[in-house]
């Protein structure tokens, strides 16, 4: 079984602060924290890539655990901001740490939804291949599209990067199950044309409405109850639509982990973010619920439990 053993983050130094933006918006404290759940946005430097968050990601994680570059097998980068069109900014980050020229590499492009992606390919990927490690990246820096003139995602997203590493036949997070779904038609509700444009209205219809219907189908799927999982990990798009998923599930608050007042809503990175600061203190047996959902119009859920190989 291919498991998720160890996640690494990065999140600049450099943040923004939302509290001065109050009379530029003519809105108030009360908006920003409760209902965006952003008070400050994490700040890559002007001239930074995804390609440049992922290494500094992945220099996190190779100080939580000592990696051996020639045996990771597979490398993978989640991103729809990447460093060029061509190539694959999997490939640049395989040539910066050194991988192995024996290591496939490529990219998704997803965004909210793009880890619980990964998970699913990276995973189905490596068993295929019989691969033994593998790192999947996540690195969407918004700063680069965003409208700062733009109410509906200047005060939303912040820059950031994950990587997690996946390796057979040893302790960690194992999925035991997915759900998934697109509604293509909805597409320009959240689009980048020469800025990012995103109808907030729409998105939050659409997520409120498609969310639960797919946990619980993910619930039902593997015979489990709400009362079965642990933790809740939902995509950090704002306190509101977490905290209205949260409310339409009937989920134990105290179950629902959200953090994202201190850098914001960093795209694909946001799930594994969280997992990264419990990842150590959950317990063998237990169970924890993911869910992306966002850009696309796209979702995808999933169960995973720790077990000790």
């Amino acid at each position: 079984m291919v498991a998720i053993t160890h996640v690494g983050t990065y999140l600049p130094e450099k943040k923004v602060s939302n509290l001065e933006f109050l009379e530029k918006f003519e809105t108030d404290e009360s908006f920003i924290r409760n209902k965006i759940g952003v008070v400050s946005r994490a700040r890559k430097e002007k001239e930074e890539k995804a390609s440049d968050l992922c290494i500094k990601a992945y220099e996190n994680l190779n100080s939580k655990t000592q990696i051996q570059v020639a045996d990771i097998e597979c490398c993978v980068v989640v991103t729809q901001n990447p460093d060029f069109n061509i190539p694959h900014t999997s490939a640049i980050v395989h040539g910066a740490i050194g991988l192995p020229e024996t290591c496939a590499c490529f990219d998704i492009s997803l965004g909210c939804s793009g880890y619980v992606y990964g998970l699913s390919v990276i995973s189905a990927f490596m068993q295929a291949n019989g691969m033994s490690k593998g790192l999947l990246f996540t690195a969407d820096p918004y700063s680069d599209i965003i409208d700062e003139n733009d109410k509906n995602t200047a005060l939303i997203f912040g820059d950031g990067a994950t990587v997690t590493l996946l390796e057979q036949n040893q302790p960690g997070l194992v999925p035991l199950g997915f759900d998934f779904g697109s509604k293509g038609k909805g597409y320009k509700n959240l689009i980048n044309e020469e800025k990012l444009f995103m109808n907030g209205r729409a998105v939050f219809n659409f997520t409120a409405a498609t969310v639960p219907i797919s946990v619980n189908k993910l619930l039902d799927k593997l015979d489990l109850t709400k009362e079965d999982i642990d933790r809740w990990y939902l995509h950090q798009g704002s306190k509101y639509i977490v905290d209205t998923i949260s409310n339409r599930l009937g989920l134990d608050q105290e179950k629902v982990v959200f953090d994202m007042y201190e850098y914001g809503n960093t795209v694909s990175s946001s799930i594994p973010l969280l997992l990264s600061k419990d990842i150590e203190t959950i317990k063998t047996g237990q169970k924890i619920g993911l869910s992306g959902f966002g850009v696309g119009l796209s979702w995808a859920s999933m169960v995973l439990q720790k077990m000790n190989s």
